[in-house]
């Protein structure tokens, strides 16, 4: 995934993107995500978007010299241990 990271950002400045103003990542990232949703509302081909969700989110952790692999196994470990039920709405939360 860090290799990723490092590709994603290469492109980045390579097209002379932003790799700077960590605030419009995070609105281009929020963007991405909307975009995805609305082509699943659609029934549209959603695996397009849900690529370009990622790939903001990487270029973003390299950004923020983030391992976003690591950060991922690490949480995931922490959400593997928690303990969830079934709210009154039918949705999992945390004990």
């Amino acid at each position: 995934m860090k290799a990723y990271q490092e590709r994603i950002l290469a492109n980045k400045i390579r097209h002379q993107f932003n790799t700077t103003n960590i605030e419009k990542e995070f609105l281009l990232l929020y963007g991405e995500v909307a975009e995805a949703f609305e082509a699943y509302k659609k029934n549209a081909s959603i695996g397009e978007e849900l690529a370009d969700v990622a790939i903001y989110l990487l270029g973003l952790a390299e950004i923020l010299d983030i391992d976003l692999e690591k950060e991922i196994v690490a949480k995931m470990a922490i959400n593997e241990q928690r303990v969830y039920q079934k709210n009154k709405n039918g949705y999992a939360e945390k004990i």
